[in-house]
Order: structure tokens, then C-alpha cells, then sequence
């Protein structure tokens, strides 16, 4: 199982924003047929050090992380994500 986990710091805070954002994220559920498992959280203590929405994803194998990687779908939050973030950090293990 290869587990997939990034943090998004947004441009903006506001709840419009992370909301949208986190919709955004939460659209890819059931359309990506690789994606075996999703989880979008926000921030609540909003720190210096915070991010502000986590994603972890599953997948059965490394080949299926990059089919969702390139997967229309995906490439459609790519094209948000980069309209609304900061910065963001990513993190691939297995387990």
C-alpha cells in the first residue's frame, strides 16, 4: 500500500477559500479508479508553523499513484491547487 500525504498552505485563509478548496479535494472520491482511499482535514489550531488542509490518499502500488497523477480528474485539482496555494509539502510512503 503506498500512501500518499500533502499539506497546502493557501494564498488565502478565508472560509470561502478553504472550503472550496476542500470540495475541490474531496471531488475526487469514487472517480479515480486507483484512488483507493481519501481524507481532506483543515487546520484548527492555525499556528505560524500550520498548514492549512492535509490530503492523504491510498493506493495499491506505486504505478497506481502515478495513473492518479496523471488522471484527468487529478489534473483538474492540480489546476485549482495552483490557483489557490502557497506552498505545499508531500510526503510517499509504503506500507
Amino acid at each position: 500500500m503506498i500512501t500518499h500525504i500533502v499539506f497546502f498552505k493557501l494564498k488565502e485563509r478565508s472560509e470561502a477559500v478553504v472550503s472550496e478548496t476542500v470540495n475541490v479535494l474531496r471531488n475526487m472520491e469514487g472517480k479515480i479508479p486507483q484512488l483507493r482511499y481519501i481524507e481532506v482535514g483543515v487546520d484548527v489550531l492555525h499556528t505560524e508553523r500550520s498548514y492549512d488542509i492535509a490530503l492523504i490518499t491510498k493506493f495499491d502500488t506505486l504505478d497506481d499513484l502515478q495513473a492518479y497523477q496523471v488522471h484527468p480528474v487529478h489534473q483538474e485539482v492540480i489546476r485549482h491547487m495552483n490557483n489557490v496555494r502557497e506552498s505545499s509539502v508531500a510526503v510517499d510512503y509504503e506500507s
